[in-house]
């Protein structure tokens, strides 16, 4: 498995504003969508791409073009709506399945209570959008569900990660033979006894829509 933080000023600059207590919904959420291209960038580096000649008004050029299929784009629900928009911006011509996945606060144990997917993932290159990788157990679960679907190829975009996280999916994919990716904005300290990220940015899904 293979881990990124983007050490970027402008990554560090708008994670440090989502951290702030005082930063209210609708600040959280621009923040977050313009964060998530951000990452978006160095997530899509290994993107699949065809050559293609296209016609300039001068002369034929060469260049390239998404391949197919289409990169399948996955956020966690809920919070990870709220990194969708920014994925897209970057990704527009990708499709998109929802995963539905609850993490039980007593046990950390992530349970899926929604899909929309295709049935069969065969070939795909795979996003997930998930704002914390805390316990690890949610994304774990996400990426064995896409790849029991057929899914070659699977890179996770996250706002945050902690070392425990990280360690759990190195450990759970270390035989898988599939190529997964982790790419964040910042790798935090240590989750504390509740499978909170510190210093973290809280509950990120009450942060983006506020408490239900």
């Amino acid at each position: 498995m293979e881990t990124f933080v983007v050490d970027h000023p402008l990554v560090a600059h708008k994670l440090t504003t989502l951290r702030d207590v005082r930063t209210d919904s609708p600040t959280f959420r621009r923040l977050a969508d313009e964060l998530v291209t951000l990452l978006a960038y160095e997530a899509t580096r290994d993107v699949r791409v065809s050559p293609v000649t296209v016609d300039t008004p001068l002369m034929p050029a060469e260049g390239v073009r998404l391949s197919r299929p289409a990169p399948l784009v996955v956020p966690i629900l809920r919070a990870g709506l709220g990194m969708l928009d920014g994925m897209m911006r970057l990704l527009p011509t990708a499709e998109v399945g929802f995963l539905g996945m609850i993490r039980n606060e007593e046990t950390l144990e992530a349970s899926t209570y929604a899909t929309r997917l295709p049935e069969d993932l065969s070939g795909r290159q795979c996003y997930v959008l998930d704002p914390m990788l805390a316990t690890g157990g949610t994304l774990a679960a996400a990426i064995q569900f896409l790849f029991d679907r057929g899914a070659v190829d699977v890179t996770a975009l996250c706002l945050l990660a902690a070392p425990e996280g990280l360690a759990y999916l190195d450990e759970t994919f270390k035989d898988s033979g599939h190529p997964i990716r982790v790419v964040t904005a910042g790798l935090d300290e240590r989750l504390n006894d509740v499978g909170y990220i510190l210093p973290g940015l809280g509950d990120a899904g009450d942060r983006l829509y506020g408490v239900v």
